[in-house]
């Protein structure tokens, strides 16, 4: 599990094709190299990935992820290239701070950029979401745009906005997000639950 507060921006160094339609990524990372041990998770805008080799380049740590063909279709991964910057964040831990929401690193589709609106220092993006996944949208709850935990303001059929801090436009790769980019949408575990029970009354 993760709580949707990145704690580095990492930057895609590879991308090299695989038997049975996967591709192994390398990644670049701040993380010290002991503390991602094969078999490690870590989110990667929004997926989560295992940590299945590490290593250091250039005086750089980096680690390598295998993505499947499931996730290469329903998330960004499929695009990412040599360059791509990724926000990442590491496991949480028993007792550490939930700073922002439950996240299981499991995306559930792609939301796309309607709109952004510039302020001093702050951005307020309006975004779509897939249809299928705009009931379980709710101003004031939350949503995990590329792994970014953030509030939505407001809700319209299946558009909603959120507001980008300051911060979170500098140490994330939100602040690069223009009309018509799409994001890994990953939407409130507790919400999904509460439709489900619903469904089943």
């Amino acid at each position: 599990m993760f709580t949707g507060i990145v704690s580095d921006l990492g930057e895609v160094h590879s991308v090299e094709p695989r038997a049975n339609n996967l591709r192994r990524l390398t990644i670049f990372t701040r993380y010290p190299r002991a503390e991602l041990v094969a078999g490690a998770s870590v989110a990667c805008s929004g997926v989560c990935l295992t940590v299945v080799a590490t290593g250091e380049e250039g005086g750089r740590t980096w680690f390598a992820a295998d993505a499947a063909a499931e996730t290469l279709v329903v998330t960004t991964v499929g695009r990412w290239r040599e360059g791509t910057r990724i926000n990442l964040e590491r496991p949480l831990k028993i007792g550490d701070e939930l700073g922002g929401h439950l996240v299981a690193g499991h995306v559930d589709g792609l939301a796309t950029v309607m709109a952004r609106e510039d302020m001093t220092g702050m951005a307020r993006f309006s975004l779509r979401a897939p249809r299928a996944l705009a009931r379980f949208i709710a101003p004031k709850g939350s949503a995990a745009l590329d792994g970014v935990s953030l509030t939505v303001n407001a809700v319209e059929g299946d558009t909603f906005s959120v507001l980008i801090i300051p911060h979170t436009l500098a140490v994330t790769s939100l602040g690069t997000l223009r009309p018509d980019d799409e994001v890994n949408l990953e939407v409130d575990t507790m919400a999904r639950y509460a439709a489900r029970l619903m469904e089943h009354r």
